[in-house]
């Protein structure tokens, strides 16, 4: 993606002082060519949003998909994460698990939609992240099933923990999830511990479609990496976004 249309992105940077994490956190905006305040956006909230921009090229995608594939204009937002305490924030049993799902969604949401035109519907709210960040994105959709309904899981870190949660759900008929695993993901070493991410996702699909979720899933060649997560990235997106 050379063209130079693609390249033109903007992408602004924020701080948000978090009350339940008792810190500054980072966000990144990405805004869709045309953008206008007077409109309103759908909206995807990345989690490891520095990764989603600088290594998933997500507003370079954007913009393709904007400009070429005519689906509808988006704003994209990227939290990012400190990586020496992701697995605290993100795992359900991780000592920051709570706090962070709490300011996800009780501070960095209502942050956003207090300056820019994103909607406020379930629907039109798109959570995404990779690994572990796949994971906590479906956590916060049946911790707050007001908020989310729609998530893009790439290797979702599903251990145990958390499927475990996800069996305590009754009806997730609302939840909508995409789902993609690379097929040389069995034997991946996680700093807690080596892990079958293959059979992880088979398991965590069929106990979310057990409960009704609508579940779109993949396996594929690919690694647990970035290398594999960029090129499902604009499928993921046309998934939720193109209303044609």
């Amino acid at each position: 993606m050379t063209d130079s249309r693609y390249l033109k992105r903007t992408i602004l940077k924020e701080e948000m002082f978090s009350q339940f994490l008792n810190e500054t956190r980072n966000l990144r905006i990405y805004l869709p060519p045309g953008y206008n305040e007077l409109l309103s956006y759908p909206v995807v909230y990345c989690q490891d949003g520095e990764e989603f921009f600088n290594f998933g090229r997500i507003a370079t995608t954007a913009n393709r998909l904007i400009l070429d594939e005519g689906i509808e204009p988006f704003i994209i937002v990227g939290v990012e994460v400190n990586v020496k305490v992701r697995t605290q924030e993100y795992a359900p049993f991780g000592n920051l698990f709570d706090k962070y799902t709490s300011a996800f969604a009780e501070e960095v949401i209502p942050f956003i939609e207090a300056k820019y035109p994103v909607r406020r519907s379930k629907d039109e709210r798109i959570l995404a992240g990779d690994s572990l960040g796949g994971s906590v994105s479906l956590h916060l959709a049946l911790m707050y099933p007001d908020l989310f309904s729609k998530v893009i899981s790439m290797s979702g870190a599903f251990y145990e923990e958390s499927q475990d949660i996800y069996a305590k759900a009754t009806d997730l008929s609302s939840l909508e999830v995409w789902m993609i695993v690379g097929l040389q993901e069995r034997d991946f070493e996680a700093d807690t511990g080596v892990y079958d991410f293959v059979d992880l996702n088979r398991k965590t699909r069929k106990l979310l479609e057990d409960r009704g979720a609508a579940v779109t899933y993949a396996e594929k060649d690919g690694k647990h990496q970035w290398g594999f997560w960029q090129n499902e990235l604009p499928d993921a997106l046309m998934h939720f976004l193109n209303k044609g």
